[in-house]
C-alpha cells in the first residue's frame, strides 16, 4: 500500500525540487499540496507571491490545493491551532506523511517532528542533507525556472530581487550566501519545468520593502520555511511583486 502524504508547498525552488524527487517515488501517494497565505493580504506567507498565482501552479503540477489562512504575523499558538485544525482534517482522509523540502536547518526538522508526532503524523525530507550545491546545478540541469521574489538585507541587496536563478545569479552571490538561500536569503517563485504542464503566466511587478515587528514568540527561525514563519526580524526585506497575466 502506498503511503499517503500531503505536501508542504511554498511555490519556491526547494518545494519544487523536492516535489519532483517525491513524484519518482511509486511508494508514495501525494493527496494535496499545503501552502500557508497571509489572510490579510492573501499572499503566499513569507514569499509574498499572489495567490492567484499559486492556483496557477497547482493547476499546471495538476494536484490538489490546500490553503491555510494565516492571520498576519499570528503568535505561536494561533499558527498552531490553524495547522492542527488543518491536520485534523487531512488525516481523517487517510493522510499520515507530510512532506518538507528543508536542507540542513536541525531544528527546524525537530520543531516539524515533533509537532507532527502529537498529531499522529511523520515527516518525509527527500532533499535532507544533500549539499546545497549540488541542489541547485541538479534544479537547473533539470529544466525548472525560478525567480527570486524576496531577499533579506541581511545577506542581499535591492539588485537581487526580481532575478531568474542561472548560473549568473550564483556567481553573484556573496560569500557565506548559501547558493539555495537555505538560510532565509531569498526566497523563490518556481513558475515552469517538469512537474508542470505548462509554465505560469505572470508579469513583473514593482519592487517593496518591508520590515517586520519582532514577536513575543516564535517557532525555530527559518525564512526559507515552507508553509508559514512566524519569526520577526530587526531588518527588512525587499519583495518583487508578480502579477498575473
Amino acid at each position: 500500500m502506498k503511503t499517503k502524504a500531503l505536501f508542504n508547498w511554498s511555490s519556491g525552488k526547494d518545494s519544487a525540487l523536492a516535489l519532483y524527487k517525491t513524484l519518482q517515488n511509486p511508494d508514495i501517494e501525494i493527496s494535496c499540496l499545503l501552502t500557508s497565505v497571509n489572510q490579510q493580504f492573501q499572499r503566499i506567507s513569507m514569499h509574498g507571491v499572489r495567490v492567484e498565482l499559486l492556483h496557477q501552479q497547482a493547476q499546471s503540477i495538476g494536484l490538489p490545493l490546500e490553503i491555510m489562512q494565516i492571520p498576519e504575523m499570528p503568535t505561536m499558538k494561533v499558527y498552531e491551532e490553524v495547522m492542527s485544525k488543518t491536520l485534523t482534517k487531512l488525516k481523517q482522509q487517510g493522510i499520515t506523511h507530510s512532506i518538507f523540502g528543508d536542507i540542513f536547518l536541525e531544528d527546524l526538522r525537530k520543531y516539524r517532528e515533533d509537532k507532527l508526532a502529537t498529531m499522529g503524523f511523520k515527516g518525509l525530507f527527500p532533499l535532507w542533507k544533500i549539499p546545497t550545491t549540488d541542489l541547485i546545478q541538479e534544479f537547473i540541469a533539470l529544466g525548472f525556472k525560478t525567480i527570486v521574489v524576496c531577499v533579506n538585507e541581511k545577506y542581499l541587496d535591492k539588485s537581487f530581487v526580481g532575478r531568474v536563478i542561472d548560473q549568473d545569479f550564483i556567481n553573484d552571490l556573496p560569500e557565506g550566501v548559501d547558493v539555495c538561500g537555505e538560510n532565509g536569503e531569498f526566497h523563490t517563485f518556481t513558475f515552469d519545468g517538469p512537474i508542470f504542464s505548462k509554465p505560469v503566466a505572470f508579469e513583473i511587478g514593482e519592487v517593496v520593502y518591508r520590515k517586520y515587528e519582532k514577536p513575543k514568540d516564535t517557532k525555530p527561525s527559518n525564512t526559507a520555511c515552507d508553509t508559514n514563519d512566524t519569526t520577526a526580524y530587526d531588518f527588512g526585506f525587499w519583495y518583487c511583486d508578480l502579477v498575473e497575466k
